[in-house]
C-alpha cells in the first residue's frame, strides 16, 4: 500500500534543524542543475485557481504539490494540499503527504536557510510582523540557525500577538514579547521578518537598523506589496529562492523587470559562493521568499525515504 502522511506525522517527523538542512541541500542542488525547478503552473477554474509546483531531483525522485486558492465561506474550509513523490529511477510511487503543514514548514525552512546565509552571524534580536502560520514556521526555523535572546512580534490583533508571544516562549524557549506597533517590533532588530497578507507596506524602511537582514513572505508585487520599493533600493544584496518564480509574477514583482532583476541573486548561488551575500556588518540584505518548486517534494521525500 502507498504510504500516506498527515499533518500530525509531519509535525512529529520534521525538526527545524533537519528541515533547514534538507532545504539547504535542495537549494544547492537547484543551483547545480541537479534539481529541476520550473515556475508554478496555474489553472483558472472560475472563482479560484488550482496550482501545481513540480520538481525533479535527477536520479533520486520527482513529484509535485497541488493546492487551490478558492475563497471558501464555509465553517469547515481548509487549506489542504497534496504532495506526491515518485522514485526518479523506477517511477515507483513512494508516498503522499496530505494537509497543510508540510508546505508551511518547507517555507519556514527555506527562510531559515536564507537567515543563516544572510543575517549577521551574531544576530540576537528578531522583529516579526505577522502572527499567522507562516510567521510561526519562520520563527521555528530561524531558532535552529541563530541563538536569539530577544523576539518582538506585532500584528493588528492584540490578543493574537500576545498568544503568539506566549507560545513562542513556551514551545521554542525564546524570550518573546508582543510589541505595541510594527515600528517597535522591528526597531534595532538584527533580523526582520514580514509575514503578512497586507497589500500595503506594514513597515517604513527608515525604521530598520542599517545592517539588518529582512525576509519578506507576503505580497511583493507592483501595486500590492507588504513593503515599499525603497527597501529594495536600500539593500546591498537582494536574494530569492527562485528567480524563475519571481519573474513569473503577474502583476510583476517589485523586484522584477529591468529595474531590480539584474540585482537579484538566487539563494543557491549565494550558498555556493557564486554570488555575493552579506559582505560586512553594515550590509542590508533582503530575502524575497517566493517558493522554490520541488522543495516541498524534497521535504516529503526526506520523510518518506
Amino acid at each position: 500500500m502507498t504510504t500516506t502522511l498527515t499533518d500530525a506525522e509531519v509535525r512529529a517527523g520534521l525538526t527545524a534543524a533537519d528541515s533547514v538542512a534538507t532545504m539547504r541541500e535542495a537549494v544547492l542542488a537547484a543551483h547545480r542543475g541537479e534539481l529541476v525547478t520550473p515556475a508554478r503552473s496555474v489553472t483558472n477554474l472560475g472563482e479560484g485557481r488550482l496550482l501545481f509546483t513540480v520538481g525533479r531531483w535527477r536520479g533520486r525522485w520527482l513529484g509535485y504539490r497541488s493546492y487551490e486558492t478558492f475563497d471558501r465561506d464555509h465553517p469547515d474550509a481548509r487549506d489542504d494540499q497534496v504532495v506526491v513523490v515518485h522514485d526518479d529511477v523506477t517511477g515507483q510511487l513512494l508516498g503522499i503527504v496530505v494537509g497543510a503543514e508540510l508546505g508551511r514548514r518547507r517555507t519556514g525552512a527555506l527562510g531559515g536557510v536564507a537567515v543563516d546565509a544572510l543575517a549577521p552571524a551574531a544576530a540576537k534580536t528578531l522583529g516579526l510582523v505577522g502572527t499567522g502560520r507562516q510567521a510561526w514556521t519562520q520563527l521555528w526555523a530561524v531558532s535552529a540557525v541563530r541563538k536569539l535572546d530577544t523576539v518582538r512580534v506585532y500584528s493588528r490583533d492584540e490578543r493574537r500577538r500576545q498568544e503568539f508571544a506566549e507560545r513562542a516562549s513556551k514551545e521554542l524557549g525564546l524570550a518573546t514579547t508582543a510589541a505595541p506597533s510594527a515600528q517597535a517590533a522591528v526597531a534595532e532588530a538584527d533580523i526582520v521578518i514580514l509575514a503578512t497578507n497586507s497589500p500595503e507596506p506594514v513597515i517604513r524602511t527608515h525604521w530598520l537598523a542599517p545592517g539588518c537582514h529582512v525576509s519578506t513572505l507576503g505580497p511583493k508585487q507592483r501595486g500590492r506589496s507588504e513593503f515599499a520599493e525603497d527597501l529594495l533600493e536600500s539593500a546591498t544584496a537582494l536574494v530569492t529562492d527562485s528567480p524563475a518564480q519571481l519573474e513569473a509574477y503577474d502583476p510583476p514583482a517589485l523586484a522584477g523587470g529591468d529595474r531590480h532583476a539584474s540585482q537579484v541573486a538566487s539563494l543557491g548561488a549565494v550558498l555556493a559562493g557564486d554570488a555575493p551575500g552579506r559582505t560586512g556588518d553594515s550590509d542590508r540584505t533582503v530575502y524575497l521568499s517566493v517558493g522554490l518548486a520541488g522543495t516541498e517534494v524534497a521535504l516529503a521525500a526526506a520523510l518518506l525515504t
